[in-house]
């Protein structure tokens, strides 16, 4: 017993599996996702440079976008570099307090950007449906404590996670069937029983998860009610515009994130999909900058006024 209880304790570093083991891919992938990773930088530090440089875009629906950036920017900054290297490199091992950081960060990430949605598709709602009110609801002192609580509970919620797994301990394998130190696969090689945290992840992410998907969701419905009212054809095509960018973005992050964390497992394959993953914490960071810059026409036109100047 007392060899066992030793045993318990020896297991301080993981090996990461990666996204495939077969030796023809990694070069080619690490090529593709290098390029993912610096067009996802540039994309979501130049459009936080952008709104930051630009006096125009000094608006409340900017300075949460710029939020967005910098959380999606967080998010694959935390992942890509440690996938990159278990590309190049044989040894695949990371540490206990590497893996809990990785996964804080993420968490952090991915639990500031829902509650940034939400309060993006409250500005959209403010905007559209009470014009003349805007300026006075969206007051820079609301704005900036909109981003805060947003950013404060991104930072609460993989807290608890956290402290959660320092409960656990790891006998049985330190080998993570993954491209980074997702927590579920953590639970699969823990030798304590990990149902508390299997729970507390499933109930939170449950409540987070609905919570702002059903506010954004009423949010856009008062708004589509609203656009249907218009009269002005120009006027509803630019609200439709405008809301769209934001609504491809919704549907393409919780789409992924209701299958990994809500769904409920079928099998141990289930934690070990890695296409979830792979889109929330790379694609989706590559893709948002371009959803919103791509269909706005006035960070288009900071945009040619910079390369101009």
């Amino acid at each position: 017993m007392d060899m066992f209880e030793a045993n318990k304790t020896l297991v301080t570093e993981f090996v990461l599996t990666g996204l495939t083991d077969l030796p023809g891919l990694q070069v080619p992938l690490f090529l593709v996702f290098l390029v993912v990773y610096l067009t996802t930088m540039v994309g979501n530090l130049g459009l936080i440079f952008l709104i930051w440089k630009d006096p125009h875009l000094h608006t409340p629906m900017y300075l949460f976008l710029g939020s967005l950036a910098f959380a999606d920017a967080c998010s694959s900054s935390s992942v890509t570099p440690r996938m990159l290297m278990i590309f190049l490199y044989v040894d695949h091992t990371i540490s206990l307090v590497e893996c809990l950081t990785q996964f804080f960060i993420f968490a952090f990430s991915a639990t500031t950007e829902c509650f940034l949605l939400v309060v993006m598709a409250y500005d959209r709602y403010v905007a559209i449906c009470n014009p003349l009110l805007y300026p006075v609801v969206m007051s820079n002192r609301l704005c900036t404590w909109l981003i805060s609580v947003s950013y404060v509970l991104g930072f609460l919620h993989p807290m608890i996670h956290v402290g959660l797994l320092f409960r656990l301990s790891f006998c049985r394998s330190n080998i993570i069937h993954h491209f980074y130190c997702e927590i579920m696969p953590l639970f699969t090689i823990s030798c304590t029983d990990p149902s508390i945290n299997t729970l507390m992840v499933f109930v939170l992410g449950t409540f987070i998860q609905t919570f702002t998907f059903v506010t954004i969701t009423v949010s856009y419905t008062s708004v589509l009610f609203a656009i249907l009212k218009k009269k002005s054809e120009n006027s509803r095509r630019k609200a439709f515009s405008t809301c769209s960018a934001h609504l491809l973005s919704v549907f393409l992050f919780y789409g992924t994130l209701f299958f990994t964390y809500v769904c409920p497992a079928s099998g141990p394959e289930q934690y070990e999909n890695k296409m979830y993953s792979l889109f929330y914490t790379i694609i989706i960071p590559l893709l948002n900058p371009f959803i919103y810059s791509l269909r706005n026409k006035e960070v288009l036109g900071a945009l040619r006024k910079m390369v101009t100047k």
